[in-house]
């Protein structure tokens, strides 16, 4: 036993720290004070800066009390575990965490200066900004005017009467199916679109598809206000639903129908429209255009692929007036306008020709005209256009007559840049001669002005007209002629 008493006070002895004994005791506990000094010290060296000479108050978890770091965690309702605590730990040894945590910041002072011992301490920025940090900073409540915005307890009249102002209103208090419906009827009562739409989105999201299909069925301005939102947010899915749950067929077939526009290839949608379309059960009225519109993209089809190449062989037409855009898919007026550019003088046998269009789409006569007016006057094909408005008699005699007014012939050849003589010969087929009078000076033909005057023998305004053309023309000189006729009575 006193071996071993011996041996270990050669230990203790031998040891830096030494143990704490009752002998000696004004040495001993002159080296443990100079030892304490020395490591608060050094602990002071690290956690402030030179020139502050106030010594701070610890809490028991080691932290300053008044810092950032003490705050947070009065504050916090929770505190991460992988916090890093600076103070020594009496119960068991001083382990370091794999994980780094807020830093334990000096002071205010060196935290805003942003002072800090670059070997230990990361500054302000970095630590808010570390990843690992569990430290969050507490929030700052709002005032409770803020918050009646959010959760005010309004009525069902009074949050749709917030919405149609503009103003935040929750509808999520309202959970069951009666005040959905009457927010919704009040919505409706008020008949406000915009109130009514984020009532139908908030109902489409809190009740089933079933349940929302039944109540808006006895409802119908938000039933149609509903489908003109699904249509316009492409919900084809939810849209097909609802339409087979009202059981409208023919706005179901419809609605399938508008799925070719998503096809891309013209080969596949005029496929879709013949095995998937053609069979639907549309109005007559629909039939009959779904029918119109797989005829028309099927010919569309055989006239691209046939002027391709007559385009690729150098053809003069194509060589002159190249294509500037692809057939497919254009409307009906187009390919006749395109027709009537490239076909014009095709048989109606053959598929690209205006006739034979004109005859399978029933076009009218007037759309007909306008349409290869403009495409043979673009061509600057005169003998065409003149071919156009001729007509016979059973007698054998020919005259010009239009479907449409002369003056919009006029205003058509006058676009397209067609000669005066020309412009002039039709300006004399307007019959309202007021119009005829005011084409004629607008376009500058001055025997049209004159002959109208001299017919409804205006001597006045002939007269007018005459200081208007230029001194010794030709115009000048037939007005004088006309004035000077006595044969012709005037008007008083």
């Amino acid at each position: 036993m006193s071996r071993l008493k011996g041996d270990e006070e050669d230990y203790w002895h031998a040891s830096k720290c030494k143990a704490f004994t009752f002998e000696d005791e004004d040495e001993d506990g002159l080296y443990q004070l100079k030892e304490s000094k020395r490591a608060v010290n050094s602990i002071k060296a690290i956690v402030e800066d030179d020139d502050d000479e106030e010594w701070e108050k610890f809490t028991w978890s080691g932290e300053p009390v008044g810092s950032i770091s003490w705050s947070i965690r009065e504050t916090s309702s929770s505190r991460g575990p992988e916090s890093r605590n600076f103070a020594p730990d009496k119960s068991r040894p001083d382990t370091s965490s794999s994980s780094y945590s807020f830093p334990r910041p000096a002071s205010f002072s060196s935290l805003f200066r942003g002072r800090s011992k670059p070997d230990n301490f990361q500054s302000l920025s970095d630590a808010l900004l570390d990843t690992n940090s569990k430290y969050i900073a507490p929030e700052l409540r709002k005032p409770k005017s803020e918050y009646q915005d959010y959760s005010g307890d309004w009525s069902i009249e009074e949050s749709v009467r917030r919405m149609q102002r503009g103003k935040m209103c929750s509808m999520e208090r309202f959970r069951s199916l009666k005040d959905k419906m009457m927010l919704l009827d009040e919505a409706v009562r008020l008949h406000d679109g915009n109130v009514i739409t984020a009532v139908l989105i908030f109902l489409k999201k809190t009740l089933r598809s079933d349940i929302l299909f039944r109540e808006l069925k006895i409802r119908q301005v938000a039933l149609r206000h509903f489908i003109h939102f699904l249509k316009e947010t492409t919900d084809q899915q939810l849209l097909l639903q609802l339409l087979r749950f009202l059981e409208w067929t023919e706005e179901l077939a419809l609605c399938k129908y508008r799925e070719h526009l998503d096809i891309p290839g013209a080969d596949e949608r005029r496929d879709f429209l013949k095995n998937k379309c053609l069979s639907l059960p549309f109005s007559p009225e629909d039939a009959t255009h779904v029918q119109d519109h797989y005829t028309l993209l099927e010919r569309q089809i055989i006239i691209e692929t046939n002027d391709k190449h007559l385009e690729a062989s150098g053809q003069e037409l194509f060589r002159k007036h190249p294509r500037k855009a692809s057939l497919l898919f254009m409307p009906l007026v187009t390919t006749l306008f395109y027709c009537c550019i490239y076909h014009y003088t095709e048989g109606e046998g053959m598929f690209s020709s205006p006739t034979n269009l004109r005859k399978t789409f029933k076009i009218p006569e007037k759309l007909y005209v306008l349409t290869a007016l403009a495409a043979r006057a673009k061509l600057r094909s005169w003998v065409d256009v003149d071919a156009l408005f001729t007509t016979k008699n059973w007698l054998g005699y020919t005259k010009k007559k239009a479907p449409v007014g002369f003056h919009r012939v006029v205003e058509i050849l006058h676009k397209n840049g067609a000669p005066a003589q020309i412009l002039q010969d039709y300006i004399r087929l307007v019959e309202d001669a007021d119009m005829r009078i005011s084409l004629a000076t607008k376009y500058k033909c001055h025997d049209v002005v004159i002959d109208t005057y001299r017919d409804l023998k205006d001597r006045q305004q002939l007269m007018v007209y005459r200081c208007k053309v230029d001194r010794g023309s030709p115009e000048e000189e037939k007005i004088d002629n006309i004035l000077s006729n006595m044969q012709i009575r005037w008007k008083n």
